[in-house]
């Protein structure tokens, strides 16, 4: 039996569609916080349990008879590595065979602010002794996708990433390596993947792209890390998430977005999607 955690999230749902492409709905059990919200996974012949990363017993119960568990990361920035070890500890109870981790990229050595709980839960997922495998996951791309409807209507990409290169990747990508790994017959517990798109970009050469795709004039404004996090808070952006792009952008800059091995396309066998595919779809709308 396999349990993906945060089933109900946009990479979880995508791990579950990929699983069910050689997996029987009756082995994979969706993990979720509101199971009232999973109708579409029950539809899908999943089994739907509870599992609440703030709440242990919801945890136990949800992993009672689990071969291998994925773990997604939480989307709680700040309070990631405290549920984290629920999840760990539960796992660790359930004697789950396989324990599976979506980290970042290069976790033990990002200048992402955002990579200290994902090295602190690798460190805790080690120190518990549990058969696990860490899939360090690049950036999605869908996370610069995000500003392509503002970019067309401004004529203008704003960032803090300087001239960084971006090997990012979309997440239906990183979804079909956490199946890839979930389903192997090949041993996975004690493996670290990094993982990142086959090509990586500049956010002058996206802008570029978004301006090939739409067929009209986009540049890309470099800025000062605190202009750009302002510019972001002043377009309706919640605090946290303005200071996490902004910081990332930043990382990026030093190469924290960057890595160029195609361990991920060699996982999934097949080529990670083109960011002028993608783009053309975010143009299109």
């Amino acid at each position: 039996m396999i349990v993906v955690t945060g089933a109900n999230g946009q990479l979880g749902q995508l791990v579950i569609n990929e699983l069910l492409k050689t997996v029987p709905a009756s082995d994979i059990v969706a993990a979720v916080r509101t199971p009232s919200k999973a109708a579409d996974l029950a539809a899908l012949g999943v089994t739907v349990k509870e599992a609440d990363y703030t709440r242990p017993e919801t945890l136990e119960a949800a992993f009672a008879g689990a071969d291998k568990v994925l773990l997604i990361s939480s989307s709680e920035v700040g309070q990631r590595y405290t549920q984290h070890l629920n999840v760990i500890a539960a796992a660790k109870q359930a004697g789950v065979g396989l324990l599976a981790y979506t980290s970042i990229l290069k976790a033990d050595s990002s200048p992402l602010p955002l990579a200290l709980e994902h090295k602190q839960t690798e460190a805790a997922i080690a120190e518990a002794g549990i058969p696990a495998v860490i899939l360090r996951n690049g950036w999605y791309t869908e996370n610069y996708l995000a500003s392509v409807p503002v970019a067309l209507q401004y004529g203008v990409v704003l960032g803090c990433a300087n001239d960084g290169r971006i090997a990012s990747a979309a997440r239906a990508d990183y979804a079909a390596a956490a199946a890839a790994v979930l389903t192997s017959s090949e041993p996975q517990a004690g493996k670290v993947y990094e993982l990142a798109g086959d090509e990586s970009y500049s956010l002058t050469e996206f802008a570029a792209a978004i301006a090939a795709a739409a067929d009209k004039p986009v540049a890309y404004q470099n800025l000062p890390q605190e202009a750009y996090t302002k510019a972001l808070l002043d377009a309706g952006l919640p605090d946290f998430l303005a200071t996490l792009l902004a910081e990332s952008d930043t990382g990026a800059s030093h190469g924290g977005l960057f890595d160029d091995s195609k361990t991920l396309s060699q996982l999934i066998g097949r080529p990670t999607t083109s960011l002028s595919e993608l783009v053309k779809a975010a143009v299109a709308g």
